[in-house]
């Protein structure tokens, strides 16, 4: 079964406004959506989670597979414009959002390609969609992508790279790949977010045996 439809993807045309950008609905197909979601990490905590923090099954890891694969580097590279040779990928799961999440911000400088990938079935709530802003206001949005199921979402990197949305609570499934300059800041973010995962794991874990208890 194919994970990713990387024909789709060199089909979409780079849209420059606000920033390079390209949104591609149903790159990863519906006949893999099912699989793919059943396999996801069993996480019930929010932010970030490396992927060794968050066991998955085969399916989940078939598609980090495809993504991490040779063609769709080169894919992204030509689409882009951008040499990716023998930059680093990082990778990030999420799978619960907290009302804080979503501010207005624009990625570290050591991002160079920043990818999404949603796999929330039928998005219907306002929150949670995420606009790519012409400024630091919300409301100066020149896109609005809801997080959808088998929708990517990638854009380069700029100091004017501005994306948030707003306040949304509950699941909301997305896995993030990072094309980015150093494997020294790839280990530093992995580390980061290990941390803070295990952190908000065990406070998790407390907080259910008191209600057991």
């Amino acid at each position: 079964m194919d994970m990713i439809d990387l024909e789709a993807f060199r089909r979409t045309p780079l849209d420059p406004t606000p920033f390079d950008h390209i949104c591609v609905p149903g790159f990863v197909p519906p006949q893999a959506l099912a699989a793919i979601n059943s396999d996801f990490p069993d996480l019930t905590i929010p932010g970030s989670v490396p992927l060794d923090v968050a066991p998955h099954g085969p399916a989940f890891a078939a598609l980090i597979a495809a993504l991490r694969g040779p063609a769709i580097e080169a894919a992204f590279a030509e689409k882009f414009q951008v040499p990716l040779a023998g930059r680093p990928r990082m990778f990030t799961v999420r799978a619960m959002c907290r009302p804080e999440d979503g501010q207005v911000h624009v990625d570290s400088a050591s991002k160079l390609i920043t990818v999404l990938i949603y796999l929330n079935p039928g998005w219907r709530a306002d929150g949670g969609r995420l606009r790519l802003l012409r400024s630091p206001d919300l409301e100066d949005f020149a896109a609005e992508v809801p997080p959808d199921a088998g929708t990517l979402l990638a854009f380069r990197r700029s100091a004017r790279s501005w994306h948030g949305h707003y306040p949304y609570a509950g699941p909301r499934r997305a896995i993030q790949m990072n094309w980015v300059s150093s494997g020294l800041y790839v280990w530093h973010e992995q580390w980061r977010h290990r941390l803070n995962a295990r952190r908000k794991l065990r406070a998790a874990a407390r907080d259910a045996s008191r209600q057991s208890a």
